[in-house]
């Protein structure tokens, strides 16, 4: 038997309105699911039907809305006819020859909260957020396999496993990929580990950012690259004409990742500079040293935990940009991004404008970047858009009095 939620009067305005994510606070009985993966109907105070979804437990959602037709079935047809659209939405990718690698599904944004779908060179990569949309594995994977036809297919499980969904490894069907899988982004290559861990060795969101440093404002420039992880905006600063990069990350894997990605593409590693230390203490390092870049690229985490430091880009990120400032040359370039869901574009620039009060500098936003086309999102559910990034140019010599 289906269960039955009931909205708050206060929240059903917004699930008339398309709102996909179903929270805890939002319903007034939500103790009546007790099974992930179970179907659900959502009504108003009144008992008018809201939509159908499954239960599954993410972040503060107890669900996500598939459907507000209250005849359509949650079937094997539904998810055929899901992902088939998203595949025929991303039509131009799959006939790329200068980009193999992309969002091919991208949650609630297609329709299925709870789970995006990656493609890579023919191999498909799903990642599950919840138990509750683990349970349609077997739907989702045929879907999968009718639509794309891929190579081989892998999964990410990024929820908390309580039992009964062990598995060796993250090899789902198909062949297995070559590790590493080469894949191209824009013409650059970068050499991904589909079986390795939770991430894979790039964040395809920021492919329109590492074409603009590439295109427009690398050429000629000191680049220092914070947060680097495997060194995807220095491959692209050096393809650009970068006359020395920097990159600092915390983590060992940083080093020889970033070694691996300057090397498929043709450059000499050993005439960048990569450096595995704490980022907060490099600068201070760097401060000390008087050292100046003319780029810097500040993409941390939205929340990053080490021996010393802890950040969280909705408390530091205006006192990790004073830092930033006193790195950056005249006229040189701050690359500030935050994937951080709950950092408002307004909240973000608000960040920048305070920082750069505080530290006394001028500045100018060049432009600004969002999720590329392929993160597909929705009006009604603004979290699901949550890359900001700005270009700002930073004016030492005008700076404030």
């Amino acid at each position: 038997m289906i269960k039955k939620l009931q909205a708050k009067p206060a929240a059903a305005g917004e699930y008339i309105d398309g709102l996909p994510l179903v929270e805890r606070a939002s319903v007034t009985n939500p103790d009546a699911l007790s099974e992930e993966g179970e179907l659900f109907i959502l009504s108003d105070p009144k008992g008018r039907y809201l939509g159908t979804g499954y239960h599954g437990l993410q972040n503060k959602g107890v669900g996500w809305l598939l459907t507000a037709n209250q005849e359509e079935e949650i079937d094997q047809r539904f998810f055929n006819r899901k992902i088939r659209s998203a595949v025929e939405y991303r039509s131009s990718y799959l006939k790329s020859a200068e980009t193999t690698a992309f969002r091919l599904f991208n949650g609630e944004g297609d329709g299925i909260g709870g789970l995006t779908i990656d493609y890579f060179e023919g191999f498909c990569l799903i990642n599950w957020y919840s138990a509750g949309i683990y349970r349609f594995k077997t739907e989702i994977v045929q879907a999968i396999e009718k639509a794309v036809e891929p190579k081989g297919i892998y999964q990410k499980k990024r929820f908390n496993e309580k039992g009964g969904y062990i598995e060796e490894d993250d090899f789902v069907s198909g062949e297995e990929a070559p590790s590493p899988l080469l894949v191209k982004e824009n013409g650059v290559q970068f050499a991904v580990y589909l079986n390795e861990g939770a991430m894979v060795g790039v964040f395809l969101d920021q492919r329109e950012v590492r074409k603009a440093i590439r295109d427009k404002y690398a050429a000629g420039k000191a680049v220092l690259n914070m947060f680097s992880y495997t060194g995807a905006f220095s491959v692209f600063a050096a393809l650009g004409g970068a006359s020395r990069t920097v990159s600092v990350d915390v983590a060992n894997r940083s080093l020889p990742k970033t070694i691996e990605q300057f090397s498929i593409n043709g450059i000499d590693h050993e005439a960048q500079e990569i450096i595995v230390e704490d980022v907060f203490k490099y600068f201070k390092y760097a401060a000390k040293k008087g050292k100046v870049y003319d780029l810097v690229v500040l993409d941390p985490p939205s929340f990053a935990k080490t021996k010393k430091n802890t950040f969280s880009a909705a408390k530091d990120y205006k006192n990790l940009l004073k830092d930033t400032i006193r790195l950056t040359a005249d006229n040189g370039i701050i690359i500030a991004s935050t994937n951080a869901a709950n950092v408002s574009e307004k909240k973000f620039q608000g960040f920048i404008d305070q920082a750069f009060k505080e530290s006394g500098i001028s500045c100018r936003i060049l432009e600004s970047f969002s999720l590329p086309d392929d993160f597909k999102t929705i009006p009604s559910y603004k979290q699901g858009n949550y890359l900001k990034v700005f270009f700002v140019q930073v004016n030492k010599s005008g700076s404030q009095k």
